[in-house]
């Protein structure tokens, strides 16, 4: 498949650049992928779509605020780092702008608690390699010094960090947000909760496979670059129940979908639970093995994530829902509206 099948065209005045409040007063586009039906819905209505017995899957990574912005010891030029993926204790893969001013061995300084010795460079990704020096808790540093990776598309600044966080994060790692759980609320969760609906979370850290611009002309050149998942054995023993009674799996965004379909072992036809990376690429012609129904935003054009959703609802119909919802004036992006696959 060429790259270019999955473009078009967005006027800029479609981007969402804040949240809507409260979250679930989102837009929601319900897509019928059998009968390639289209609804239009407030977000809240969720719980019309979803039935007892059925499993919601969330991934509740925390995003760290993994935007850094320092100076170079012995010339103070400035850099902005961009935190992409921890390799080892004090080790991180990191972008930084302007990259042609940095080379092995420069020291960074970020403040009187955090400082950085690039380590390498990896030619191939375009990536550094920092090793951190800081006393105390690097997350609570972070906290300090560091700003939220909010997409370059997104020009307002944040009211408060916990925009761009899902209400249910409490696992630090990612550097953008599963923006799809972005619609929740804690009052929706229990009401789905009180309708017989079982929730489970899992982990995936969003990383730079999910953002990375594909290059390949072709589709399937592309490569995935790997990011970190966790399922708890409860949480792996309920999805396999579930698919063993033939119940729903609700996946909520394409990083809980990538978790899900990343540790499905065909042998034994089920979810293993554990610690693994992910660098599962889902364009069109995909098979899924676990999930049943997809929640998601509306996604950039020529992204993963929008190759991932063409693939669950049916490319043409997805691109269809994409007309009709610029029609319709929904939000687009991170902070935009949602549609449900079923």
């Amino acid at each position: 498949m060429k790259l270019e099948e999955f473009d078009y065209y967005l006027p800029s005045g479609f981007i969402a650049q804040k949240p809507i409040k409260p979250r679930h007063h989102s837009r929601l586009m319900v897509l019928n992928r059998h009968k390639e039906e289209v609804q239009h819905k407030i977000f809240k209505d969720l719980k019309g779509y979803l039935k007892k017995g059925d499993l919601l899957v969330l991934n509740n990574t925390r995003v760290l605020p993994a935007r850094l912005y320092g100076l170079k010891e012995k010339t103070k030029g400035k850099v902005e780092v961009l935190l992409l993926k921890s390799i080892k204790n004090r080790y991180w893969e990191v972008l930084v702008k302007p990259g042609k001013i940095v080379h092995s061995g420069i020291k960074l300084i970020f403040g009187p608690e955090l400082e950085g010795i690039v380590k390498g460079k990896n030619e191939k990704k375009g990536s550094y390699f920092i090793q951190f020096n800081f006393k105390g808790n690097f997350t609570e540093i972070l906290n300090k010094v560091g700003q939220m990776p909010t997409p370059p598309y997104i020009k307002e600044e944040l009211k408060t960090q916990n925009d761009y966080q899902t209400v249910y994060a409490d696992q630090d790692g990612s550097v953008a947000a599963p923006t799809a759980g972005l619609h929740f609320t804690k009052s929706l969760l229990k009401e789905l909760t009180q309708k017989g609906i079982e929730i489970v979370y899992l982990t995936l850290h969003v990383g730079r496979g999910t953002f990375e611009p594909i290059r390949a002309s072709k589709v399937e050149e592309h490569r995935m670059d790997s990011e970190f998942y966790l399922i708890s054995s409860d949480a792996a023993q309920k999805i396999n129940q579930a698919r063993s009674e033939g119940r729903r799996i609700i996946s909520v965004g394409t990083t809980t979908t990538r978790t899900l379909e990343s540790a499905f072992d065909v042998d034994q036809n089920s979810i293993v639970s554990g610690s693994n990376w992910s660098d599962i690429f889902i364009y069109p012609g995909y098979k899924f093995k676990v999930v049943d129904v997809l929640i998601t935003n509306f996604h950039l054009p020529k992204s993963t994530p929008l190759m991932l959703a063409s693939a669950f609802a049916g490319k043409d119909f997805l691109f269809k829902a994409y007309q009709e919802a610029i029609k319709e004036n929904y939000r687009f992006y991170s902070f935009g509206d949602a549609m449900i696959i079923i």
